[in-house]
């Protein structure tokens, strides 16, 4: 008897021992399950997928951009302006651009900021132009629903945190057969009004285009001519040809009249450098 009791005894301990032995391996495994469960899922993809290391991406900055677009009201109508040129920082990168577009037979617009967030725009203007078309009831879009629009799109980029880069001119003639000239900026600030700018334009040609205005038309914009709007127009993308670096001597404008809208250009500034000589210090 107490030899089997010894056997007992051996098989009970190799018992225990196997036990631990099983239960620290499971602890092993569970924590390396859990530590599984708790870590980021990675899988694999294909080397050809497009979504490979595609995360979200907001623009923190334009990179290809166009400065200033200016507009002015006349009795007839509207009168919107911009350069050509598209700026890589300060690099003058693409020429030729046209930044003031006809979206239908009664408004145009022009925009100042990231191209590629105005094509964006564009696209999606385009599309409801067209449908619009395609409906043929004789209803059109509006400059002041286009603005209003704009700014509806603008505001709600903004609010989702991944602005859309752009400030906007929006002008024409509404059904009522008055002018409408308006402005909206990627954060959703927009309003009507006799002269807009955009860019550094709101800064430097605000004045000339609100003194035509004021001299020339008695402060009401209904009296004012359309050569006199086109020269101060002229007058304001000439001093920003001068003053704004990244502006050109190059430009197109339309003439949004009751009859239709009219794109000139490219059109060339007629510049004078004289007073070049009297600049000294910066060698």
């Amino acid at each position: 008897m107490r030899q089997y009791q010894k056997i007992d005894d051996l098989h009970l301990l190799a018992i225990i021992n196997a036990y631990f032995i099983i239960l620290f391996n499971a602890a092993a495994v569970f924590s390396q399950m859990f530590a599984d469960c708790t870590a980021p899922m990675n899988f694999p993809l294909p080397s050809h997928s497009p979504y490979v290391n595609d995360g979200k991406k907001n623009t923190m900055s334009p990179s290809c951009a166009g400065t200033s677009a200016l507009g002015i009201k006349f009795k007839d109508g509207v009168i919107i302006a911009a350069d050509t040129v598209v700026s890589y920082g300060s690099l003058a990168r693409f020429m030729g651009f046209d930044r003031v577009i006809k979206v239908n037979d009664s408004t145009a617009m022009a925009f100042s900021g990231d191209i590629a967030d105005f094509q964006l725009v564009k696209r999606r203007i385009e599309e409801y132009t067209h449908e619009e078309a395609l409906l043929a009831d004789g209803f059109t879009l509006s400059p002041s629903a286009l603005h209003s629009w704009i700014t509806r799109v603008l505001y709600n980029r903004r609010s989702s945190l991944n602005p859309l880069w752009n400030s906007y001119v929006v002008g024409g003639i509404e059904p009522t057969g008055v002018p409408f000239l308006g402005f909206c900026n990627m954060i959703g600030v927009a309003f009507p009004e006799d002269v807009v700018a955009t860019g550094f334009g709101a800064f430097l040609a605000i004045p000339p285009l609100r003194r035509a205005i004021e001299e020339k038309a008695n402060s009401d914009y209904a009296k004012l001519e359309e050569s006199d709007a086109l020269e101060a127009i002229t007058d304001g993308m000439r001093l920003l040809f001068y003053r704004d670096t990244k502006a050109f001597n190059e430009y197109t404008l339309a003439i949004v009249r009751s009859s239709g809208v009219e794109i000139r250009g490219p059109l060339k500034l007629v510049t004078d450098w004289d007073i070049a000589e009297y600049v000294a210090g910066y060698e």
